[in-house]
């Protein structure tokens, strides 16, 4: 990799981070007049449709259809869309957007373990120590006054971290089991239109559905930006690990939560106790800790494991 390649890489992985980054307020937003999660993930799905489709027109991809994959767009749709963004949108409600992007980052550390249940990976004493820092983070997050306005509520907190942990589960799943010969962009847009499908009669039948023509603010707009925000910065988070391999791209996860928690002060002015700054510190520490050696790493899953 020249200088000038490394350097134009580098940018691009710093507008990944921040565009992934930005998703967290943008949630916060759209959960703030009480929009509640499956009526808000049934549009963010349909958003993420429509913007593969248009994706995969421009590329001249098709969408197979086989029973093998529309078994991994079912999977994938479950625990990569419906059950992690069913627990964010319904944490978001309670939980401050920075502490959010925070847990998320949970996602390589809890891969870790997943990945030893099932025989994709091996025991490392250095991996250990970044889930033991990772759990710490989250212990400090939980702590009485770790918040401005006073404790963050655990229960909430443990709703938050089951989005990484699907996620952490849906990486694995592809290194486990693949994806039946599809890439990535064929992944997410079926597991988007298979998604939205799943979706549309829970919203209906909970009363949850939100009917796009009655108003638009800000609540809808940041819908509409955090679902093509998330669908644009995959696809160039898929461009990036094929032009510049996975080790690099795999960095884009600190920036994310960096990020995150960036926007969420500058967006919401949020603010924290000492304690978030310091669980901020150790959950990068786990997260650089816990991830494979470079000899080790090969090329990975179509849904690139570390990031979301």
């Amino acid at each position: 990799m020249t200088g000038r390649a490394a350097l134009g890489f580098t940018a691009v992985l710093v507008l990944l981070g921040a565009g992934w980054g930005l998703t967290m307020p943008l949630t916060k937003i759209a959960v703030s007049t009480g929009y509640q999660h499956f009526g808000l993930l049934f549009w963010q799905l349909v958003i993420g449709a429509v913007v593969m489709t248009a994706l995969a027109t421009l590329r001249g991809v098709r969408l197979p259809l086989g029973a093998a994959q529309i078994r991994v767009y079912v999977v994938i749709a479950l625990i990569g869309s419906v059950l992690p963004n069913s627990a964010s949108y319904q944490a978001a409600v309670h939980l401050p957007s920075g502490i959010l992007s925070i847990l998320l980052s949970m996602i390589p550390i809890w891969a870790f373990p997943i990945a030893l249940s099932l025989g994709l990976d091996r025991f490392e004493w250095r991996r250990f120590g970044g889930l033991c820092v990772g759990l710490s983070a989250v212990m400090l997050i939980v702590l009485p006054g770790a918040g401005v306005t006073g404790s963050i509520p655990v229960f909430w907190v443990c709703v938050g971290l089951i989005s990484g942990l699907f996620y952490a589960f849906e990486g694995n799943y592809v290194a486990r089991w693949g994806t039946a010969g599809l890439d990535a962009i064929q992944v997410l847009w079926g597991a988007s239109i298979v998604g939205a499908s799943i979706v549309l009669p829970l919203a209906l039948l909970s009363g949850q559905w939100i009917d796009p023509r009655l108003s638009y603010g800000a609540a809808e707009t940041a819908l509409v930006l955090s679902g093509t925000t998330h669908v644009l910065v995959y696809a160039g988070y898929v461009w990036l690990v094929g032009r510049a391999g996975p080790v690099f791209a795999v960095q884009v996860s600190f920036l994310v939560t960096l990020f995150g928690v960036f926007w969420a002060r500058l967006i919401l002015s949020e603010d924290y106790a000492p304690t978030v700054w310091l669980a901020l510190v150790l959950m990068l520490l786990g997260m650089f800790l816990v991830q494979p050696r470079r000899s080790r790493v090969e090329e990975p899953g179509p849904l690139g494991d570390s990031v979301r």
